[in-house]
This record gives structure tokens, C-alpha cells and sequence, in this order.
């Protein structure tokens, strides 16, 4: 849904980017890359189908994919 405009599950155009909330260490579906909580936190951002309830996770940035390459790779 990041990339097309449209559910792959319902084909509803109803899609909503639910952000990270940067003011919250511990919001949401985010990737830790240390053991130290404040720093190494990757955010992953949710599209929701606000039709169906498909939800896709992404993480946006090309640094913070290399990020987790290193760590997890």
C-alpha cells in the first residue's frame, strides 16, 4: 500500500499512514538495533486498510535498512 494507492487484499483506495511518534520511546512497531532503549530505535510505519484491516509494515528509511542489515544480517 506504500507503493500502489490501493488494499491488495479488498482493492479500497481507503489507506491511511499511520507515523511513528518520535515523542514516545516505546511507541508502536519499532526495531531496536542496541540494548540501550533511547538510541538504535528504528520506527516502522504502519499503512492501514481502513476498509478491510490490512495493515503493512515498512521501514522507509535506506540508512536504517542498512542499519539493520549490520546488526541483524
Amino acid at each position: 500500500m506504500k507503493n500502489t494507492p490501493a488494499c491488495p487484499k479488498c482493492g479500497s483506495r481507503n489507506i491511511v499512514r499511520i507515523p511513528d511518534n518520535p515523542n514516545r520511546h516505546a511507541s508502536g512497531n519499532n526495531i531496536y538495533t542496541t540494548t540501550l532503549t533511547l538510541f538504535g530505535k528504528i520506527p516502522v510505519i504502519r499503512y492501514v486498510c481502513c476498509d478491510c484491516g490490512y495493515v503493512e509494515n515498512w521501514v522507509e528509511a535506506q540508512r536504517e535498512l542498512e542499519e539493520i542489515g549490520r546488526t541483524f544480517g
